[in-house]
């Protein structure tokens, strides 16, 4: 005697399972129809536009968008996105329809390095990344070398500034001397800001943001040439 429940069952897996592999044989053959592109954050305050992240997927394509889904290696496409220096992260996939959707954050300059000719961003890992046609970042402006041994301590320091609401508005310059000491500018006033070298970096941050809160309820700091926070314990002030 014949199971005809299980039969059934069978017949209905295989017809399952070919469908499946005709669909997805026709998916594959489908040509790429468009390309979505999508910034994540929006589309505001874009270093790289829209129309640069489609020409790179046209040039890892081979030249051309009218190409097949099976011929497309999204695993390739993501790494060249990837290496782009304005590119933190990608994400690259394919729909039903023949859609190629790329997804993309872009890296976060946290200052801008000026030494002569040369001008770049850093990011907060800090990694180079090349100014842009498109848009401008208003970040602290980084003035002085560093070496890349005490490259770290430094970047500290300029992500704690980012980092904090109030020291993201507040300082406007960096300046680093020969001696590797800090000397940092604000927005509202002209004293300068010595923060020594970059150490304690926290709690130098701490005692400048408590000092100019009391400060700026005394009409006297309007005359202080320089504010000292390099001693941990206290902030100098001159006039």
């Amino acid at each position: 005697r014949f199971n005809w429940q299980n039969i059934r069952l069978v017949l209905i897996l295989f017809v399952m399972v070919f469908l499946f592999s005709f669909s997805s044989h026709r998916n594959d053959k489908r040509a790429i129809k468009s390309i979505t592109i999508s910034f994540f954050g929006g589309d505001e305050n874009l270093f790289i536009t829209h129309e640069m992240v489609n020409n790179l997927l046209k040039q890892n394509l081979g030249g051309t968008l009218t190409i097949k889904k099976e011929e497309v290696d999204l695993k390739s496409l993501e790494t060249a996105l990837n290496n782009h220096k304005m590119i933190e992260k990608c994400e690259i996939f394919s729909t039903i329809d023949g859609s190629l959707n790329t997804n993309i954050k872009q890296k976060t300059p946290i200052v801008r390095y000026v030494s002569g000719n040369t001008m770049y961003y850093l990011d907060n890992k800090g990694i180079n990344i090349p100014l842009s046609e498109n848009f401008s970042a208003r970040v602290p402006i980084v003035m002085g070398n560093f070496d890349d041994e005490n490259k770290d301590n430094y970047v500290l320091l300029f992500n704690e500034i980012y980092k904090d609401d109030f020291l993201k508005k507040n300082i406007t310059g960096i300046k680093i001397l020969p001696s590797g000491s800090v000397i940092l500018t604000n927005r509202n006033y002209d004293y300068k800001i010595i923060f020594g070298k970059p150490v304690y970096v926290e709690k130098k941050l701490k005692n400048y943001k408590a000092f100019f809160h009391h400060a700026v309820k005394d009409t006297l700091i309007k005359n202080y040439k320089e504010v000292n926070v390099m001693f941990t314990e206290q902030v100098v002030c001159k006039k």
